[in-house]
């Protein structure tokens, strides 16, 4: 398992339908190392800490594997990584295989395995797309949280190892499915 891009972004105001809305979606990838902090990556920021960050938010982690399934859903898109709001984008850690409660280390820091990815509008504007949250959900390609249990930093070509597993816990497949599910 490898970690393919380290990806930040600040916040911004985009119109959508005439409102003004403010996000943080629009990541891009980094060079070099980026250190991991207790909430964020250093270079990024989240807009809403209502239901973006946070301890158990602190780090957004999308599989590489979606984008090809991505890319024939949205032809003529760009879809660079970062593409979908993701901090990590990661080769071999896909949601199937990852447990809530499991423990990441990449680089020098080590990460554990909170929720799946529950995406917001604000996925819709980022693709110009009312469609696009429904279909994302839809897809079952949801990515996922992690809390920062040690501070490093990381970097692309980084390996990623699970340190510890969750045995007990749900995969983040079938935590994702019970979340929309109640909704």
């Amino acid at each position: 398992m490898k970690l393919l891009s380290v990806n930040t972004g600040k916040p911004r105001t985009v119109d959508a339908n005439g409102t003004k809305v403010r996000t943080s979606i629009w990541k891009s990838p980094r060079e070099g190392r980026v250190a991991v902090t207790a909430l964020n990556l250093e270079g990024d920021k989240q807009s809403d800490l209502r239901v973006h960050g946070g301890p158990r938010k602190a780090v957004y982690v999308y599989p590489s594997e979606h984008y090809e399934y991505w890319k024939r859903e949205l032809p003529g898109t760009d879809l660079p990584w970062g593409a979908f709001g993701e901090n990590l984008t990661t080769a071999g850690l896909l949601e199937d295989d990852v447990r809530v409660g499991d423990r990441i280390a990449i680089g020098s820091a080590e990460f554990q395995v909170t929720q799946s990815r529950q995406p917001c509008f604000k996925l819709g504007i980022k693709f110009g797309s009312d469609g696009m949250l429904k279909r994302f959900i839809d897809s079952g390609r949801s990515g996922f949280y992690v809390s920062v249990v040690r501070e490093g930093d990381v970097g692309a070509g980084d390996l990623v190892t699970v340190v510890e597993r969750a045995n007990d816990g749900l995969t983040v497949t079938e935590e994702f499915k019970r979340r929309v599910s109640k909704k």
